[in-house]
């Protein structure tokens, strides 16, 4: 097939790059000069694993334009993958996709051929009955369904693993105007994925809101998780690794997401909760689920810097390894490690840093008296607390002779229990996300808890 991507960011970048693997033929397009440079010179416009290597493998079948007319004129889909901002209310914006639907449909005007536009962009349920389609059928003077097609497609994807994640999905979703555009878009999939993963086609606003309950199940599950590791912390040998192994073997629940250590960041999560209970609150839903996960993973990074004040009274510095929001990517976006980084900085305390990745773009988003480290030993050695505030795999080679070795006794927080305990003993205090401590005084347990289960955990 030929195919246009309108967008060349961190996902539709992979996408044209993967279509292109596959053996279609992509135009891309960006309004970017530089993006559109870069792809077609066979250099990756974004940092993604393994994307350099794909589009220069691919480079004969990836072109890239700033101009929207000849490209989707030569192709048979057009999938639309331009930002969705969060508005202040929490609703997602159609800013960037009206414009790019209102230029496709003007093209259309002039084509006599069926065209399939898909858009790919996280929208608010409604969103594409109510105006993305509109707008087309009034710009394109042709009717949706008859003359062309769209189809609303989200990606369920994870920066640093989206090329895996394209071509082995859990599942494939479209939204569809009619069976015949959904069946052609099918049968791309069927192209794309190197299996062949369950395929749901429904109609546009099941698809929409498909797409942001499950985002917004996720973080339930995270901040669940978040919640039961406080609750071991409070009860001699509780472990939130076990726990958490345990409830996730059972398939009403599975292990994914299911850990018990910091909050969710990332440039959808966070504000897809918000979305969701942004959408309830329009409904008159009394949305309770989505306030809660997001109260519970705000006050993550209060509560870790508590104990880290608590347990070293005025450190004279943290050092805190992993910047990025998660392992294998440079996005710093709602990233719980530099929201410690920020908020230790704030109560005085000097901090050092370091990420295997996101170094660049933490230079530029901590303010205060932060010193950067250039590997992961420079900084462990220098501070006598250390945290681990992403789960790197570097970071799981972390020894004891990493160590400050001057006093005080160093402090390691390895808040995703990647590290072995045992190394550390005589050597360095070790504390871990939902490990219980091994006495629990009388007055540390919740005033309201009933006095037999207080009676019974000690």
């Amino acid at each position: 097939m030929n195919i246009s991507v309108v967008g060349l960011g961190k996902l539709g970048a992979v996408l044209a790059a993967v279509a292109a693997g596959r053996g279609h033929h992509v135009t891309g397009v960006d309004i970017d000069p530089a993006v559109v440079n870069a792809v077609n010179t066979g250099v990756a416009p974004v940092q993604e694993t393994g994307l350099d290597d794909l589009l220069a493998r691919n480079v004969e079948r990836i072109s890239a334009t700033t101009q929207m007319e000849s490209a989707v004129a030569c192709s048979d889909i057009t999938f639309v993958v331009v930002p969705t901002p969060s508005k202040p209310d929490g609703m997602f914006s159609l800013e960037f996709v009206l414009p790019a639907v209102r230029s496709i449909a003007s093209v259309l005007r002039n084509s006599t051929k069926y065209h399939l536009v898909v858009v790919s962009s996280t929208v608010m349920p409604g969103a594409m009955e109510s105006s993305i389609v509109p707008a087309m059928e009034h710009l394109s003077r042709k009717k949706c369904g008859l003359d062309f097609g769209v189809c609303y497609n989200p990606e369920f994807i994870a920066l640093g693993s989206v090329i895996r994640d394209m071509l082995n999905p859990d599942m494939v979703l479209i939204g569809e105007s009619d069976p015949v555009s959904g069946g052609i878009l099918e049968r791309f999939y069927g192209t794309l994925c190197a299996g062949s993963p369950p395929l749901v086609r429904t109609n546009f606003v099941n698809a929409e809101l498909a797409k942001l309950a499950l985002n917004t199940f996720v973080t339930t599950k995270i901040s669940y998780a978040n919640m039961l590791a406080e609750i071991c912390e409070r009860l001699p040998g509780a472990d939130a690794s076990t726990v958490c192994a345990a409830i996730g073997l059972d398939s009403r629940v599975g292990a994914k997401y299911l850990k018990g250590a910091f909050g969710y960041g990332g440039p959808c999560f966070p504000r897809d909760n918000k979305a969701f209970l942004a959408l309830s609150d329009h409904l008159c839903v009394d949305a309770a689920l989505p306030k809660a996960t997001d109260q519970i993973n705000s006050r993550q990074v209060q509560r870790l810097a508590g104990k880290l004040l608590e347990l070293s009274p005025r450190p004279e510095s943290v050092s805190i390894l992993g910047m990025s929001y998660k392992p294998n990517t440079h996005v710093i976006e709602e990233s719980q490690g530099v929201m410690l980084a920020q908020h230790l900085l704030h109560s005085g305390v000097q901090v050092v840093v370091y990420d295997p990745a996101a170094m660049p773009a933490v230079r530029s988003a901590l303010k205060g008296p932060a010193y950067f480290a250039s590997t992961m030993e420079e900084c462990a050695a220098a501070s006598s607390v250390l945290v681990i505030a992403t789960p790197w795999e570097e970071f799981k080679t972390l020894h004891p002779r990493h160590l400050r070795t001057a006093p005080p006794r160093p402090l390691v927080v390895d808040w995703w229990r990647i590290l072995r305990p045992a190394e550390f003993l005589g050597t360095a205090d070790y504390l871990g996300c939902g490990l219980g401590m091994e006495k629990v005084e009388q007055n540390s347990v919740c005033a309201d808890a009933a006095p037999d289960l207080i009676g019974e955990q000690l």
